[in-house]
C-alpha cells in the first residue's frame, strides 16, 4: 500500500482480520472515533472510519487506512456473527469497494484478511479483484494453504497470485535452486507464482513497528515488493 502511495496512486488498506487486528499497531493508532466494525455494523458510513497517512507514509499519492477493532469485547462480538450479518457484511464490502474506487476516485483497495476460511477472509475474497496468497516454506504453512486453494480460491474462480515468504536466501542465490522451487511451487500450488521473499533478519527484528517501505526505501526487501506490486498489476 505504501509503495503504490508513494508512486502517486490513491490507496485505502483495511484490516479485515477481526480476530487478530494488528494494523492498528504498525501504524501507532491508540483510538479512534470508529472501527471498520462499525461500518459493518451498519453504524456509519466507511469516510468515517478512515484515517489520512498521506503526509507521513506517501510521498505523492493519497494513503487511507481503516483500522478493525482490537478490543477484547470487539473481537468476540465479530467471531460471534451469524451466517446472516456475514450475507449484510458482505453487501456492505461489494459497496465499499465501488465506493472508494469510483466516488472517492482511489486507485486501489487493499484488503488485509485472516489466514484461514473466516466469514471476513470469504467476504473479502468474494469482492476482490485480485487475490494474493501469502505462504511460508514449512509444511503445515504448505499444506493449509493448498487446502484453501482446492476449497475457496478455485472455488470463486478469482485471479489469484502466490507469494511465498521467508525462503532460504541460500536457494534464491542459486539460479538453478531458485529455478527448481519455482517450479515446485507452481505445480504445488497451480498458481501463478509472483515473487519468492527472502527471509531478512533485520526486518524480523523491528517487529511491525515501522512502514518499511516508507523508512527503508532502498533496502533489498522494498525492491522484492516493488516487484510484487508491478506483477499484481500484471495479474
Amino acid at each position: 500500500a505504501a509503495l503504490y502511495a508513494n508512486q502517486g496512486k490513491g490507496v485505502c488498506l483495511l484490516d479485515l482480520d477481526f480476530r487478530a487486528p494488528s494494523l492498528q499497531a504498525v501504524f501507532k493508532v491508540h483510538n479512534t472515533e470508529y472501527w471498520l466494525n462499525d461500518y459493518l455494523n451498519g453504524v456509519c458510513e466507511i469516510k468515517k472510519t478512515l484515517r489520512d497517512f498521506s503526509q507521513i507514509h506517501a510521498r505523492r499519492g493519497k494513503l487511507l487506512v481503516g483500522f478493525a477493532n482490537p478490543g477484547t469485547e470487539a473481537i468476540r462480538e465479530m467471531t460471534a456473527k451469524d451466517r446472516k450479518w456475514e450475507m449484510k457484511a458482505l453487501g456492505r464490502l461489494l459497496s465499499l469497494k465501488t465506493s472508494l474506487l469510483n466516488d472517492m476516485q482511489l486507485d486501489y483497495v487493499i484488503f488485509d484478511t485472516s489466514p484461514g476460511l473466516q466469514y471476513s477472509s470469504i467476504n473479502a475474497i468474494v469482492s476482490a479483484d485480485i487475490a494474493l496468497v501469502v505462504s511460508g516454506m514449512d509444511i503445515s504453512d504448505i499444506k493449509g494453504t493448498q487446502r484453501m486453494i482446492d476449497e475457496l480460491y478455485d472455488l470463486f474462480e478469482k485471479k489469484t497470485g502466490l507469494v511465498m515468504n521467508k525462503v532460504f536466501a541460500e536457494i534464491l542465490q542459486s539460479k538453478t535452486h531458485r529455478a527448481d522451487l519455482a517450479k515446485q511451487l507452481m505445480n504445488s500450488y497451480n498458481l501463478p507464482l509472483i515473487e519468492m521473499i527472502p527471509c531478512f533478519c533485520d526486518i524480523l527484528k523491528t517487529g511491525g513497528t515501522t512502514i518499511f517501505a516508507s523508512e527503508n526505501p532502498d533496502h533489498p526487501f522494498i525492491k522484492t515488493l516493488d516487484r510484487v506490486a508491478t506483477a499484481i498489476e500484471n495479474l
